[in-house]
């Protein structure tokens, strides 16, 4: 029985899975996030790394079989800080931090986030590790002084289980990697200010790397001392990896705190001169890459208008239901993080806005206009990234059938979304089954899912719409500059 564990930003998962990929057990533990003045974001390791523990103490003591490995996946960018034992030389720096906007502005326009770009074809954004490196060197070198590893979430919780210092090549590809070598560039490491700290920066481990349980980690989790342990890929590749994603220009959307558009390709070739935003993603497969735009307008935007309305998330549904395509007239741009945005484009001063508001209207009309809004957000993400094939989707986002419809009729394609829950945690599974030569059926395992098709009339409406939303996000743009 491998567990798998998803590390998520404000939860985390451990799920066991069947062999034909159905859970046979589950738990969730919430993590605390720390939102504080500035638009920092933080968040205490010691507290995410409890959360791993009980969500797999509980899972491992529902089992009638023995635990044969621990696959782990979680949150991508921010920067974890560690010493040589693992323990947490600062507060985690969270991928939903702003504190670097300003570093991140003027990168932007000194042509510094376009050279980067050029290199390794990932863009950065205020909570990338670049950006957040860079502003802790001059405003906290001391701290900078004391670590040993400059890391992520899922290798900060590795090594505290396993005492091994490393992290997966998905999370190394933002923004560093040379995606043809799989090895950091020095010149974007450099283009940053940051060749002095280079040493903070782990090496990726090799494909199929299996790391074991010391004595520190079997005492947290209650599991046996040596038990494998495998480390990625980050959530976003391994949602793709668990949802079914196979062919090339097939693509995932993760409604979820970060709306997360990828798209496998089997080319490491991309555009240097585009729009330097999104991330290039090495797999866990040689060859294999994911075209990624995570744009920052997901589930937490729904929480906002909850929180603003007084109404419950689970009531979503049915004011989606009281308003008709187009919410009556209304139309919204969803940029509502502290941080801004970081794909399809970056701009850290991208804010929210509603717009053909009357006292006609009501909640349902402002709650749809929002979520129509999110999905053309999305359509513009997988046109960056180039969709073309197959689309899965996963995430709490698609738990609403209406807001599923919304993102089906916008895209203009049938939805795939797998049955069974913990996305994220079945591609850790698979990718841990592979490393230990113990392969599941993976397509087996993808075939358990239903299909969301778009209505046609709405497709031709939405046509209008999402030329309206690229209207109104170019004006936008330009105000923001000012």
């Amino acid at each position: 029985m491998i567990i798998g564990v998803d590390i998520g930003t404000s939860l985390t998962k451990a799920v066991v899975f069947d062999e034909a990929g159905v859970s046979l057990h589950q738990a969730t533990t919430p993590s605390e996030v720390r939102h504080l003045s500035g638009g920092r974001v933080e968040q205490d390791l010691d507290q995410v790394v409890g959360t791993v523990a009980t969500v797999v103490r509980e899972v491992a003591a529902k089992l009638d079989a023995p635990v044969t490995a621990l696959a782990l996946t979680g949150q991508g960018d921010g920067v974890w800080l560690r010493d040589e034992d693992g323990n947490a030389v600062r507060p985690a720096i969270s991928w939903l931090d702003g504190r670097a906007n300003a570093l991140l502005a003027k990168w932007q326009a000194d042509g510094i986030t376009r050279e980067v770009f050029r290199r390794t074809g990932s863009g950065m954004f205020p909570g990338c590790a670049a950006a957040i490196l860079s502003y802790l060197d001059m405003h906290e070198p001391e701290v900078l002084d004391r670590a040993v590893v400059a890391g992520y979430c899922v290798d900060a919780v590795v090594q505290r289980l396993t005492g091994e210092i490393t992290v997966d090549v998905s999370d190394a590809s933002l923004p560093f990697l040379d995606p043809k070598t799989r090895q950091y560039d020095d010149g974007a490491i450099a283009a940053v200010g940051l060749s002095h700290r280079r040493g903070l920066l782990a090496d990726p481990a090799p494909p199929k790397a299996v790391f074991s349980l010391n004595r520190r980690g079997a005492e947290l989790l209650g599991l046996p001392e040596g038990l494998p342990v495998t480390a990625g890929p980050f959530d976003l590749p391994a949602s793709a990896i668990g949802a079914g994603v196979r062919a090339p220009g097939d693509g995932i959307l993760t409604a979820g705190t970060t709306l997360a558009c990828q798209v496998l390709t089997d080319s490491a070739e991309f555009d240097g001169e585009g729009e330097p935003a999104g991330m290039f993603l090495s797999t866990p497969a040689p060859g294999e890459y994911l075209h990624a735009m995570p744009a920052m307008v997901g589930t937490a935007g729904i929480d906002w208008i909850c929180r603003l309305l007084g109404i419950e998330v689970t009531g979503i549904g049915a004011l989606l239901a009281q308003s008709p395509p187009g919410a009556a007239g209304v139309r919204a741009l969803p940029f509502l993080s502290a941080s801004g945005e970081r794909a399809p484009f970056v701009d850290a001063s991208a804010r929210a806005q509603f717009a053909g508001l009357s006292l006609e209207h009501g909640q349902a009309d402002v709650v749809r206009a929002l979520c129509e809004s999110i999905a053309y957000a999305a359509r513009h993400c997988f046109e960056a990234a180039g969709l073309s094939g197959r689309l899965y989707a996963c995430g709490g986002g698609v738990r609403s059938a209406e807001w599923t419809q919304i993102f089906a009729d916008v895209l203009g394609r049938p939805i795939v979304i797998p049955s069974d829950p913990g996305v994220g945690a079945r591609g850790a599974v698979l990718v841990a089954a592979e490393a230990l030569n113990q392969p599941f059926d993976a397509e087996l395992w993808a075939s358990s899912s239903r299909t969301v098709s778009p209505v046609p009339e709405n497709i031709d409406f939405y046509q209008g719409g999402y030329a309206d939303y690229q209207a109104s996000l170019t004006a936008a743009r330009g105000l923001w500059r000012l």
